[in-house]
């Protein structure tokens, strides 16, 4: 039986977990430091929970994802595994991501502690903090191809290791709820805060920088969707671009579309993020090539989305949903999905 802390330790372990346990991997690429990473979290685990954590990399569930609440994912969660196994587990999570995107991991699934206080009886143990799973495809190893998953409401990280080498590292999946926390919790994030901060106000920056002409092309639609697109779909629909092209930007907009790419890319290790780039630059068309559209509102409290996307990568945006409290707007989902194929699969034709 493994044994479940009472909530208030949880949340002061929560501080102490988000500071590094071991040395910044100084130089080590990703891959190998998230072998390194793998291997000791495997390694203090039970047989029995070792048996949950790790399928073969061939396994169907490998390209299953979604955000939304659930009791019961594949692999294990940090509520079943004690401290020790706990620590394991982040210092993967930190080994496969930024700081940056670390630090953004752990914000999110404290919100879910949030939602809990907020929404009491009516959260029903689903609002967890600790309702994290982490699973293991294959054989973490200088050789061969493994796999990571790393994924919890409002949370869905997934890598591909080849031969010591991120190979792919999508679907990248954050959301936020309360999007701007508007009531005090202790321990938690103060009013204000906001996890997804860059990624939504660096869209509105740029659509609202866009000349009157300009947005008639750049506006799709009157008013946002209900959600992303292809939510839990192991690869994103593919769709003719629609908006504005990159091309038709003014250099200044052009360097705000190019700081909302990095609020995407930044959550990944440096040489991951430098790829993704490196990808965009030579595919057709290059930067110019990319096309952003707007949807809903510009301003917030009221429904807006918004895509950029190009040969090689699509971001979906979306911030249509109330908070627990209601306040409407304040709840966002986005993903950065690979157009080569997310999983390192083919992309779907």
């Amino acid at each position: 039986m493994i044994r479940r802390l009472p909530r208030l330790v949880v949340l002061a372990l929560a501080v102490a977990l988000s500071s590094p346990a071991v040395p910044a991997r100084a130089g080590v690429p990703a891959g190998g430091a998230m072998v390194q990473a793998a291997n000791a979290w495997l390694g203090g685990l039970a047989p029995e929970q070792k048996a949950r954590v790790q399928r073969p990399f061939e396994d169907a569930g490998r390209t299953g994802w979604h955000f939304i609440p659930k009791f019961e994912r594949k692999g294990l969660p940090l509520r079943e595994m004690v401290p020790s196994q706990q620590q394991h587990a982040y210092d993967l999570l930190r080994a496969a991501l930024s700081q940056a995107g670390y630090d953004k991991s752990r914000t999110i699934m404290r919100l879910d502690e949030m939602l809990r206080l907020q929404e009491g009886a009516n959260a029903k143990n689903i609002r967890d903090a600790e309702r994290y799973f982490f699973t293991i495809f294959g054989t973490p190893a200088e050789t061969g191809t493994w796999a990571l998953s790393v994924e919890g409401h409002h949370l869905s990280l997934n890598f591909v290791v080849r031969d010591g080498r991120v190979v792919d590292s999508t679907p990248q999946f954050f959301g936020a709820n309360p999007a701007e926390v508007r009531r005090r919790f202790e321990g938690l994030p103060e009013p204000g805060y906001r996890v997804l901060a860059a990624e939504e106000q660096l869209g509105f920056d740029l659509v609202r920088s866009l000349s009157p002409e300009q947005q008639k092309v750049a506006i799709v639609a009157p008013e946002a969707p209900k959600d992303i697109r292809g939510a839990g779909e192991a690869q994103s629909p593919r769709e003719a671009p629609k908006g504005i092209r990159c091309g038709a930007l003014s250099a200044e907009q052009k360097a705000t579309l190019e700081k909302l790419l990095h609020a995407y890319c930044d959550a990944m290790p440096e040489e991951v993020a430098r790829e993704r780039f490196e990808l965009l630059s030579k595919a057709e068309g290059g930067f110019d090539a990319l096309h952003f559209a707007w949807a809903g509102a510009l301003e917030p409290g009221i429904g807006h989305f918004y895509l950029v996307e190009g040969p090689t990568f699509v971001i979906e945006f979306c911030n249509v949903q109330p908070d627990a409290e209601g306040n409407p707007a304040n709840h966002i989902h986005c993903v950065w999905r690979d157009r080569t194929g997310d999983f390192d699969l083919p992309a779907a034709p």
